[in-house]
This record gives structure tokens, sequence and C-alpha cells, in this order.
């Protein structure tokens, strides 16, 4: 697990930094066991890397970030990185992947497309495209319907990405759209990299992300989707981000569902083959 706090260049105001801590501290009012999936995670064996220092600084910040991916996948089977605003995603996910970056396929569960020009937390899909994912092995489940301009719509079309929207998720179901999307994103036999931004999931689950809209994946859509995930071997790293801990309602509810997307990716990995 790996805490990355980017938060200064949301196009919303965010205090996203606060969040690895508050996920951290969560963690530790759950139990390792879910009678769900009948798994007790307690087997695992995590290593928590800390939080990168100052990681939005654009090349120094950058680098720690992706060095820290880096070392973190040469010695674990599945990273967690623990954002902080969307702007993580393409530090990660170029540190982790490195030389596989070509035959790497990414799948988004995000209310956005996230091909906006410049640098934020609205251009990770855009900056990892410049930089080599084949825009044909990118899937962004969950899309929103009012969040994205048309021309998003239309450039995500035109490059070959696949687009799930959230009316396609409610009428076949997390789990034969998040397999469609891994079998999509792992075609080329690289690795997989999943970028859970929850502002995907509807308003009254995720208050404490900025964007996140009435209509949008339930809390549990979310954890399976975090499980699915982590459980194909192909996804070497996942993060969860866009939560600003210092805006969450009284009962910590996203901060809470951060840290149970943590632990239903633990599952996920236990359950591995």
């Amino acid at each position: 697990m790996l805490g990355v706090p980017t938060f200064k260049t949301s196009i919303s105001p965010t205090g996203a930094h606060a969040t690895p801590g508050a996920v951290r501290r969560a963690l530790g009012r759950f139990s390792t066991w879910a009678a769900t999936r009948r798994i007790d995670i307690g087997a695992l064996a995590p290593w928590d890397l800390g939080d990168i220092d100052d990681p939005d600084v654009p090349v120094e910040g950058e680098w720690r970030t992706r060095q820290a991916a880096q070392t973190a996948l040469s010695k674990a089977r599945l990273l967690v990185a623990l954002g902080g605003d969307n702007s993580a995603t393409y530090p990660v996910m170029t540190g982790a992947f490195g030389d596989d970056l070509a035959t790497a396929g990414l799948v988004t569960l995000d209310a956005h497309h996230d091909l906006r020009e410049g640098r934020s937390n609205g251009t990770p899909v855009r900056d990892l495209i410049d930089a080599g994912v084949d825009p044909e092995r990118i899937v962004q489940v969950g899309i929103a319907d009012w969040a994205n301009s048309r021309s998003y719509h239309d450039e995500a079309v035109a490059r070959g990405v696949m687009v799930i929207g959230r009316d396609e998720v409610a009428r076949r179901g997390i789990g034969v759209c998040m397999a469609a999307a891994l079998d999509v994103a792992g075609a080329a036999g690289g690795p997989i990299y999943v970028d859970l931004d929850l502002d995907v999931c509807d308003r009254s689950v995720a208050p404490a992300c900025p964007a996140s809209l009435p209509g949008g994946l339930s809390a549990q859509e979310a954890m399976h989707a975090a499980f699915f995930a982590a459980h194909d071997p192909r996804v070497r790293a996942i993060d969860i981000t866009e939560v600003d801990a210092t805006k969450d309602a009284a009962d910590e509810r996203t901060v809470r569902l951060a840290a149970l997307c943590v632990l239903e990716a633990a599952a996920g990995l236990a359950l591995r083959a």
C-alpha cells in the first residue's frame, strides 16, 4: 500500500491529501474476516510504504511516486495506491509498469473521461495515452450522464477507448462489466492497472468526492469492482482516488467506503488461484 496525497492541481478545491491517513485509520475499525467470501485476510503480508512526500511537484514529486510504485511491484503481487486526487494515476501507473507500458491495459471506474488538456486530476487518461498506453486497451466503466462534454465522449470513441456507461452497468451487472473490461485491457498480455475513482459512486455514499453525482454506482458495486479487479492475476496495481477526507459526512461514509475497497482488494488477492 502506498499513499499518494496529490491535491494541488485539482480542478475542484480539495483536501484529498488528508485521505491516505484517514483511510489507514478507518481500516483499524474493521475485521479481517469476510463471511460472504469465506476468507480471512489476516494471512496476507501487507507492506505499507507510507506516503509520497509532496507528489504534486511536477518533476521531483512525480519521480518519487514512480520510483515508489516501481519498488512496490518488485516485491509485491499487488500495489494499492491511496490518493489523493486522480492526478495520482499517471505517475503510479507509469512507475509501476515502466517498460511494459506499451502492452499494459487500463480500466477506470469513473464518472468522467479524464481527457482534459493541461495537467490536473482531469487529465490522467490523456497523459497515459500520450505516454504510450494503447487507447484500445483502455476501458472506462461507470461514465455518467451530464458529467462530460460531448467532445470528450467523441474523442474517447474516436481513439478506440471502450466506454461502459452507468446505465449499462445497471443493466448487465458490475461483475459482467468488469470481466469484459479486464479482458479488453489485458488483450495484449501485459499488466492491467485499475483506477477506482470513487466519484463514480452515488453521491449518497460518496459525499466526500467533489464531483460525485446522484445515480452513480452503489457502495456494493464499488466494493465488488475492487474485488473483481484484485482477483484477476493480470491486475498488478489499483488506485483509490478523489476522496476528500476533510469534506466527508460526519459518519465518515466515504473514507470508510475507500477502506472497504482496500479490504475487498485484499480479499480478491487472497482468493487468486
